[in-house]
This record gives structure tokens, sequence and C-alpha cells, in this order.
């Protein structure tokens, strides 16, 4: 069986639709991923195979003053479930992010380029990779810029921004790989499946800003919006942000045989199904 924690968030509800009947879902109420005697209790009692960790403080700027917070679930966190795993024999699945790098490479990063997080929130991530290598079995999926039906997310900003403005100004400094959390799911099942170990990397293929991302919604959904540039340093948010976070995903298709497809042909997925969802 395989235990999906955070199973009512974005990407919890996607693996727990694609998973079917292999899995089974926890959240907040049934679980408190920071008390470890909770983890001990709940995940103990499963005895699950697999634990698929997609619970997360993922408030970017709000971890800048909520440090602790930030720290006590994404980093304290996975060391309980890692605990916990190591004692069943389970494998540790744990979503991190692009945010452990600085984003001062230039080029793609791969899986063994040496993290520095800018950011509490990129910290906090980071320590959860590293405490999750305590399960014996594990692996560390990073991803970004992710996007889905079952949460709030750039791609429902921008539909609602675009019905309302004819005019949006866009960060065009910031360089990244969108990625459908239905697409990211099937990455993980394919590693899983393939039994892959360590630290992966999953994204939608291709890159973008986000302002050339806004760009592309508009012109998919038919809206006529003229979206104007501005920098990261206008937008002057508390954390700071990786410029060129590009994840390269080459080991994910070599050892799982998994191509994820590019964003924009995902995006033209999502937003089909997102009418379909809308109109039944």
């Amino acid at each position: 069986m395989i235990l999906v924690v955070g199973a009512n968030g974005m990407l919890g509800r996607d693996l727990m639709s694609l998973l079917g009947e292999r899995a089974q879902g926890i959240d907040i109420g049934e679980i408190d991923i920071t008390s470890l005697e909770s983890v001990l209790q709940v995940v103990g009692a499963l005895k699950p195979d697999v634990v698929i960790n997609c619970a997360a403080y993922t408030d970017v700027d709000g971890c800048e003053t909520n440090s602790e917070t930030a720290m006590a679930v994404n980093a304290e966190g996975v060391a309980h479930l890692a605990f916990v795993c190591r004692e069943l024999g389970a494998l540790l699945v744990q979503i991190s992010t692009d945010y452990v790098f600085d984003g001062g490479k230039g080029t793609p990063y791969i899986e063994d380029d040496y993290p520095h997080p800018l950011s509490v929130y990129g910290e906090s991530k980071l320590g959860g990779e590293m405490n999750a290598v305590f399960s014996q079995e594990h692996l560390i999926v990073r991803t970004q810029w992710l996007y889905g039906l079952h949460g709030k997310n750039f791609v429902e900003t921008m539909l609602r921004l675009g019905a309302e403005k004819d005019t949006l100004s866009v960060v065009d400094d910031q360089i990244g790989s969108p990625t459908w959390t239905v697409d990211l799911g099937k990455a993980i099942i394919a590693l899983i499946d393939s039994g892959c170990r360590g630290i992966y990397h999953a994204a939608n293929a291709e890159f973008c800003s986000w302002n050339g991302f806004a760009q592309e919604i508009f012109k998919q959904a038919g809206l006529s919006v003229t979206v104007t540039a501005m920098t990261t340093e206008e937008l002057n948010r508390p954390a700071r942000r990786p410029l060129y976070s590009t994840l390269e995903c080459g080991k994910l298709t070599a050892d799982a045989g998994f191509q994820p497809p590019s964003w924009r042909s995902a995006l033209q997925q999502y937003l089909q199904l997102r009418t379909q969802t809308h109109t039944t």
C-alpha cells in the first residue's frame, strides 16, 4: 500500500486519483507530522510499503516570518516520517523544490549540483531532503512551479486577473519550468515502480519566465491581455527567489522511462480538463 500524506492538497489529490486502489490518503486532522508520537501512531498502524510526503508549508514569503513553523513542517516533520519508515522498512518519497538552489548556475540544475538556498523556505526544504536520508529507503523528487486543479496556483490567478484587467505586469527575470501536478504525479509513480532511489528532478520539459508563462496562459485561454515585464527587484517580495532554477530531468527519463511533456502541451491539457470539470 502507498500512503499519501497531504492527500487533500493539489499534488496529493492528483496522486490519489492516479494511484487508485494502490493508495490510502491522510491529511491534517488525521496526522500531525510535526509530532513524532502522531506519526508513530498513524503510520505505524497503517504499515505502508511506501510513504509519499506531500505535506509542506509552501508559503514562501510566510516562511520568512514563520521560520519555526517552516522548519517544524518541512524539515523536522520529514525526520519523523523517515524514522518510522526506517522502522517499517518502507520507502519514503519526499517532495522537494528548485528553491534549494540559488539560481546562479546559468544552466539547468542536475541532481548532484550543490544546494545553496536563498530563503527560509529553501533552507527548510533542504533540511527535509537531508532528513529523508535517515530512511534507509528514500526517494527525493525535486520539482518547481506547480499548478493543478485542486489548489491555488499561478494559472488560476492569471485567469482570474485576466478576466478583470486588460494589462498585467508579471516578473520576467525568473526562469523555470511550469509543472502540472498530474505530470509530476506520473513521474513519481514511474520512479517508485522502477525501484529508483536517491534524488531525481521532475518537471515539465522546456522553460520560460513567469511573464512568458502568463502570456501563454492568456493565448491558450483566448483572453486578450497585455503582459508587461517587471523585475523581481521591483516586485520586492520578502523571500529571495532563485532567478534561473530550471531542473534537468534526464535522469528521470533514463532511470524510470518517463519523458515529461513540454510545459505548453501540459498547460493545454490542463485548460481542457479545467473546462470539462467546470462545465460538468
